[in-house]
């Protein structure tokens, strides 16, 4: 049995939860909650950054962050590849993942700002500098999920786990102004690995 070191409420655990599902990798791997902000973590045996999420697998090996753990999951299983192989089209997918993990690291830091910080010490042009960082992400994907159609693999994987924290966060209104990618997102919701990997405390 493998084990991923996760929090229900950290994006990117959420996205190499959904790859495992989407994979069918689902059984064989055991969610383990871990707060790396516990002073009392063993987290730093697994990963000396302190990070999560981590994914150990069965021969003790353990993997982080988490486009190295999607790409461990993704080679685990003999269905469809939810990383392309080569070329162009993984190129892509590499790069909205990049683009999303982006765009979380700025919301990230704009949650801890609001949530950590003095409300008299908050420094709000550090804020919307993050705030613009988002919306010109969100802009391109915006533009880029057109093409998307049915497509759910990493690229789109990668979307839904920003979308699920912006919300869940209450980050930004990111849906005016972006149609097609709000009519793409509502349809996403009620795929099951999106169900199953909301954010919840």
């Amino acid at each position: 049995m493998m084990t991923l070191r996760m929090s229900h409420l950290s994006p990117y655990s959420r996205k190499c939860r959904i790859v495992a599902i989407e994979a069918g990798l689902g059984e064989r791997i055991q969610l383990v909650p871990t707060s790396p902000y516990d002073p009392a973590t063993d987290l730093i045996h697994e990963n000396p950054l302190c990070q999560i999420p981590v994914l150990k697998t069965e021969d003790g090996e353990c993997y982080y962050d988490s486009p190295v753990i999607c790409e461990v999951l993704d080679a685990l299983h003999d269905g469809p590849a939810l990383i392309p192989a080569a070329g162009p089209e993984r190129w892509r997918h590499r790069r909205w993942e990049a683009l999303c993990d982006g765009i979380l690291d700025s919301a990230l830091l704009i949650r801890t700002e609001r949530a950590m910080r003095p409300k008299e010490l908050t420094w709000a042009a550090w804020v919307d500098g993050h705030q613009d960082v988002i919306a010109r992400g969100l802009d391109v994907l915006n533009a880029d999920c057109a093409a998307w159609g049915d497509e759910f693999r990493l690229g789109q994987i990668a979307a839904v786990s920003v979308f699920g924290y912006l919300d869940y966060r209450a980050i930004t209104e990111w849906r005016p102004g972006r149609a097609a990618l709000a009519a793409w997102y509502e349809a996403a919701l009620s795929r099951p690995s999106v169900i199953a990997t909301l954010p919840r405390e």
